[in-house]
């Protein structure tokens, strides 16, 4: 079995101004993908949003053995990752098809295979 991380960038500030109908068509769409992957036969191992990005912390070498710290939110991005799956699986190809069809109801999705 490989395991893939399908990210799900997203623009926020974009998000949150959305109504109310197409936040509760977004958790339709969710469902649908948990449904899907259900049915064909992917392990979600862990899924979940994350916080937003104004709460997100970077943390780099400072160039002097230390740490360099910044807080969020990083604004020269449009976009953020708000959220992930962790799936593991036999059937790579019907799991990009899962995922294809996901996008297609208007998500974003980053599809990355993990190194073994």
């Amino acid at each position: 079995m490989s395991r893939y991380l399908i990210l799900l960038p997203a623009p926020e500030a974009e998000w949150a101004s959305l109504p109310e109908s197409e936040h509760e068509k977004g958790h339709r769409s969710h469902v649908q993908f948990h449904e899907e992957l259900g049915a064909g036969g992917h392990t979600i191992l862990t899924v979940g949003p994350l916080e937003p990005s104004a709460q997100a912390v970077a943390m780099r070498p400072d160039g002097d053995g230390g740490a360099l710290v910044t807080d969020g939110p990083f604004s020269e991005t449009a976009e953020q990752v708000v959220g992930f799956y962790l799936v593991e699986t036999d059937d790579e190809a019907d799991l990009r098809a899962a995922c294809e069809r996901f996008a297609a109801r208007g998500e974003h999705i980053e599809f990355r295979r993990m190194a073994e």
